[in-house]
């Protein structure tokens, strides 16, 4: 799909609601396709490489948080959707925030999963600061902030896929959807990790408690707790549905 020049890589899935999938920070289709998968099961979900990741063209400059949900935005424009069921992951999460201030009519179900809203609402874990440290040292981190196994490293980036990777994060760094967080006029489940080192459960409770409506829950594990925790995406999936509201299940409403 062709969008302000460039070549947008995307996978359609499955039948049903239309839903949009925002990835999280560097990741690419091929690393989601197992959680595609699933969703697929339920609706029509399509999830895409943002842009300057995996198979995306690489802009030729900064671009802004406002642009990326622009970018959502088309995809779905591009899909023929007028409304859609979102879900946001990580990063993704801060996206979908943006797309859905911007854009508050186009969304039918909201999902923001272990991220933030920046500004007043606290900050996740500024990721950029990690390519200042030496390789080591970048390994230890990542592994403590993301729960991955001594020793895991991601294999080397070329060239243009490490500049794609630094647009992202700069983006990433000026996120601030907080003040403009009421506007979203739809059903919204935030879910956060108990031991998240990058978005820590009190962000996800500072996001929710913007949102009118919104219900914040907590999961057992870190920032991969959709993985962690065998009750997280059961919950998700009757969120997405329509047929339970997070409350009724013993949550209690953010503060």
């Amino acid at each position: 799909m062709r969008i302000e020049g460039l070549d947008f890589a995307y996978e359609r899935l499955g039948s049903g609601p239309p839903l949009l999938f925002l990835n999280g920070s560097g990741t690419t289709l091929a690393e989601v396709t197992p959680l595609l998968g699933l969703l697929a099961e339920d609706f029509e979900v399509v999830g895409f490489d943002q842009r300057g990741i995996g198979r995306t063209g690489l802009p030729g400059g900064p671009y802004t948080m406002a642009d990326l949900a622009a970018d959502a935005l088309a995809v779905a424009d591009g899909l023929g959707w007028r409304r859609f069921r979102l879900l946001g992951v990580s990063f993704g999460g801060m996206v979908a925030q943006e797309l859905a201030v911007t854009a508050p009519e186009r969304v039918e179900r909201l999902a923001l999963l272990c991220t933030s809203s920046g500004g007043a609402g606290g900050s996740s874990y500024p990721l950029h600061t990690l390519a200042d440290l030496d390789e080591d040292e970048r390994e230890r981190v990542s592994a403590r902030l993301f729960g991955t196994p001594p020793g895991h490293r991601r294999p080397a980036a070329g060239a243009a896929a490490a500049e794609g990777a630094a647009l992202q994060l700069a983006a990433r760094a000026g996120h601030d959807a907080f003040d403009r967080l009421p506007r979203i006029a739809c059903p919204t489940f935030v879910a956060s990790g108990s031991q998240d080192l990058v978005a820590p459960p009190e962000r996800g409770a500072a996001l929710a408690g913007r949102i009118p409506g919104a219900v914040a829950r907590v999961f057992e594990g870190g920032h991969l707790f959709l993985i962690e925790d065998p009750d997280a995406l059961p919950e998700l999936l009757r969120f997405l549905r329509g047929e339970e509201h997070p409350a009724a299940a013993g949550e209690l409403p953010s503060a």
